[in-house]
C-alpha cells in the first residue's frame, strides 16, 4: 500500500508515465549521473585551493551548490539534468582571474555572484536569445574546444607531467628525478598519473558507467598501495602529502565559514571586472544552452521546432544555482554534460535530478575521503574531460576560413595565453575584423552586439 502511495505521489509530481519512464528507471539514472560527475567533489576543491581557498570549505560549498541547483532543476523544469560547479569555469576562476589577473578569490566570487544575478534577469526575459544568437555558432564550439585544451594543460601541470623548462614547458624528467632522489616523492606520482590517464581512456572507450570517477579511484588506490609499500614517500616541503584519508576528525561536514558570504565588491566598477564577469556569463550561458539542447535532443525532449519546452525554468535553475553557489563559496554552477549518462539509462524527469541531488547531500559526510584524493589522481579526470570538450572541434566549419581562423585563434589563445577570457576576446575581435576587412560582414549578418563586444575587448587591451 505504501509503495502504491509512493508511486502515486511520484507520478503526480514528476509525470513519470507521461514521460515514458518509471521510478526504478529514474533512480538508476540518477545514481548513474552522480557516478559520472562525482569527480567534481574531488577536483573542485583541488583547483580552487590553488586560489588560496580552504579546500574543506570548498568541498562543502561544492556539494551544497550541486544539491541546491539540481533540486531547482527538478522543481522548475522537471528535467533529468544535474548541476555542479563547472569544469573550465573553476579553472578560469583560480588560474586566470586570481593567479594571473591578481584578483582575490573574494573578488572573483563577487564576479560569479553578479554574473548569476544577470543570468537570472536574462532568464526572465528574451534577452538571452538575443545574446545567444549574436555569437556565431562556430565560435561557440571553439570556446568549448579551447577550454578543453586549457583544462587538459592544467591537469598535466597538476600531475607534474608538464613542468617549466628552457622551452617554457617540457616533460617531467624521470632520469633527473632518479638522479636527485625525488623519484619516490614526485616521479612516482607522475608515472601514476600517466597510468591513470591511460586507464581512464580505456574505461571511456569501453563505455563503462562512471568512467572518469573510476579512473580517479583507480589512480588513487594505486597511490595508496605505492605509499604503503614505500614506493611513494610523502614530502610536505615539496607539496606531496599522504594519500590516505585522515579520519581523526570523524565524518563531520567540513566548516564552510572560510568561504561562506565572503564576497568582495570593491572592484566592481572597473572595465577589468566587467570583462571577468562577462567571461563567466558568456561561458556559463553558452555552455548551459549547449548542454541542455545536446542532452535533450538525445532524450527526444525537443519539440517539433527543435526547442526545449521548459528551457526558461532550466536556465533559471542554472542562474539561481550560480548566484547561490557564489554565496556558499564556489565558482560558477552549471548544467553538466554528464547528465547524458543518466539520460542514456532512461532518465526523463526531475526524479533523476532529485536522486543525484540526494547523493550530493550524502557526500557531505564523506569529506575525509574526497579531500584525501591527490592531484595526480584527479589529473586524469582533467585530461579526459578536456578530450570530451575537444570533440566539439568537429562542429567547426573549417571550409570557411572567415569562420575557421577566428575559431582557431580562440582555441589556441586559451591554453597558450593561459586564459579563457583571452581566447574569448581574441576570437570575437578576430571574427569581426576578418569578416569586415574581407567584405563578408554583411553576408554573415554580424549583429550589433558582436561589434560592441569587439570594441570593448579592444579597449580592454588599450586601457588595461
Amino acid at each position: 500500500m505504501e509503495s502504491q502511495k509512493s508511486g502515486g505521489f511520484l507520478e503526480r509530481v514528476f509525470h513519470l508515465s507521461e514521460n515514458h519512464t518509471d521510478a526504478r528507471t529514474e533512480i538508476v539514472a540518477g545514481i548513474t549521473t552522480f557516478m559520472t560527475m562525482a569527480y567534481i567533489l574531488a577536483v573542485n576543491p583541488s583547483i580552487l585551493s590553488a586560489a588560496g581557498m580552504d579546500s574543506g570549505a570548498v568541498f562543502t560549498a561544492t556539494a551544497l551548490a550541486s544539491l541546491f541547483a539540481t533540486l531547482l532543476m527538478a522543481g522548475l523544469a522537471n528535467y533529468p539534468f544535474v548541476l555542479a560547479p563547472g569544469m573550465g569555469l573553476n579553472a578560469y576562476f583560480a588560474y586566470t582571474v586570481v593567479l594571473n589577473m591578481g584578483y582575490t578569490w573574494e573578488m572573483a566570487l563577487a564576479a560569479v555572484f553578479i554574473e548569476g544575478l544577470i543570468f537570472i534577469a536574462l532568464s526572465l526575459t528574451n534577452v538571452r536569445e538575443a545574446i545567444f544568437n549574436a555569437i556565431p555558432t562556430n565560435l561557440k564550439h571553439a570556446v568549448s574546444v579551447g577550454i578543453g585544451l586549457f583544462i587538459a594543460f592544467i591537469g598535466l601541470q597538476n600531475a607534474k607531467i608538464v613542468v617549466d623548462g628552457a622551452t617554457l614547458v617540457t616533460m617531467f624528467s624521470f632520469k633527473g628525478s632518479l638522479a636527485d632522489g625525488s623519484f619516490h616523492t614526485v616521479g612516482i606520482t607522475v608515472l601514476l598519473a600517466i597510468i591513470g590517464i591511460l586507464v581512464t581512456a580505456v574505461l571511456v572507450v569501453k563505455n563503462v558507467k562512471g568512467n572518469i570517477l573510476w579512473g580517479i579511484i583507480f589512480t588513487w588506490v594505486l597511490g595508496m598501495i605505492c605509499e604503503a609499500i614505500g614506493l611513494y614517500q610523502p614530502n610536505a616541503e615539496l607539496g606531496m602529502f599522504s594519500v590516505f584519508p585522515n579520519f581523526s576528525a570523524g565524518f563531520g561536514i567540513p566548516d564552510m565559514s572560510p568561504t561562506f558570504l565572503k564576497l568582495d565588491f570593491s572592484r566592481v566598477i572597473s572595465l577589468d571586472f566587467l570583462v571577468v564577469m562577462f567571461a563567466f556569463l558568456f561561458v556559463d550561458m553558452f555552455d548551459t544552452l549547449g548542454t541542455l539542447i545536446g542532452v535533450a535532443s538525445k532524450a527526444d525532449m525537443l519539440d517539433k521546432d527543435g526547442k526545449l519546452p521548459q528551457i526558461k525554468g532550466a536556465l533559471m535553475a542554472d542562474a539561481v544555482g550560480t548566484a547561490a553557489g557564489a554565496l556558499f563559496g564556489t565558482s560558477t554552477t552549471t548544467t553538466f554534460v554528464e547528465s547524458a549518462a543518466g539520460v542514456a539509462e532512461g532518465g526523463r524527469t526531475g526524479l533523476t535530478a532529485v536522486v543525484a541531488a540526494i547523493l550530493f547531500g550524502l557526500s557531505l559526510f564523506l569529506s575525509p575521503i574526497f579531500l584525501a584524493i591527490p592531484a595526480f589522481a584527479t589529473a586524469p579526470a582533467l585530461v579526459v574531460v578536456g578530450f570530451l570538450m575537444l570533440t566539439s572541434v568537429t562542429k567547426v566549419d573549417f571550409a570557411d576560413f572567415t569562420e575557421a581562423i577566428p575559431c582557431y585563434i580562440a582555441i589556441i589563445a586559451m591554453p597558450f595565453m593561459y586564459s579563457i577570457s583571452e581566447g574569448i576576446s581574441m576570437g570575437i575581435i578576430s571574427y569581426v575584423v576578418i569578416n569586415v576587412v574581407t567584405g563578408r560582414a554583411k553576408e554573415k549578418k554580424i549583429s550589433t552586439l558582436m561589434y560592441v563586444l569587439a570594441v570593448l575587448f579592444v579597449l580592454k587591451y588599450i586601457l588595461i
